[in-house]
């Protein structure tokens, strides 16, 4: 009955302005079986009364931040918004270091290789330690540019700190322009991560639902707006 509904639930509207043409997206938990998945497992469940993609992780211990996605199909961004609804906990046989680790992955390639992410870390948000909780929102790039690689180079740049509860709903809005992006959490006016440098050079490609190591999280109401020169504008 949830995978019916669920797959009942994807709908597409466009609309216009006075310059552009924004086109939007929303997606409910896209059924589990349309996602292209890469090192996880994916269920359709019931979560906290709503209807989600549950992912697990099943990569090897080593395989870093570049190997764990759900592709949602007929996604595609350059410059735009995402927002979505999501939580972090961690498997009970995850290694101490593990955090939760869940986010949204944007302009992924075709081959999945290519890709911008914002990440959170929810249990760092009430951290007793507050350097911990300096790095509970997360920015990486693939290929190249992991989390440990931008925090030993710039330290302090690419995360922030927000509060989080582990396996808690968070939602999350990314706002993408050119070479810069924004992360907002549960809709906060200001951005709790800027980014004004991505590491990718600038290209359309597709959104993902994007875990770490040891992790379970779930995904809930994705929605995907961007905006086309009225040229370009669908019809």
């Amino acid at each position: 009955m949830i995978r019916g509904l669920i797959a009942a639930s994807i709908a597409l509207a466009l609309g216009s302005t006075q310059a552009l043409v924004p086109q939007s997206q929303t997606q409910g938990a896209t059924a589990d079986k349309h996602l292209q998945l890469h090192n996880v497992r994916a269920e359709n469940v019931a979560y906290q009364g709503r209807a989600s993609v549950q992912l697990t992780d099943e990569g090897a211990p080593d395989l870093g931040d570049a190997g764990r996605l759900a592709v949602v199909p007929g996604t595609e961004l350059q410059d735009g918004t995402i927002e979505v609804d999501l939580a972090g906990d961690t498997l009970p046989n995850a290694s101490s270091e593990a955090r939760g680790f869940v986010g949204i992955a944007f302009r992924v390639s075709n081959d999945s290789a290519r890709f911008e992410c914002f990440y959170l870390r929810p249990k760092n948000g009430r951290a007793e330690d507050q350097l911990r909780r300096n790095h509970s929102t997360q920015y990486i790039s693939m290929p190249g540019y992991p989390w440990d690689k931008l925090r030993a180079e710039d330290p302090g740049k690419y995360e922030s700190y927000v509060d989080l509860v582990p396996g808690q709903w968070t939602h999350v809005k990314i706002q993408v322009s050119g070479t810069s992006a924004r992360l907002y959490v549960n809709g906060a006016t200001e951005p709790t991560l800027i980014v004004n440098d991505l590491k990718q050079a600038p290209a359309s490609g597709r959104i993902a639902y994007w875990i770490g190591p040891g992790t379970v999280a779930h995904f809930a109401n994705l929605k995907i707006r961007h905006e086309k020169a009225v040229g370009d504008a669908a019809h």
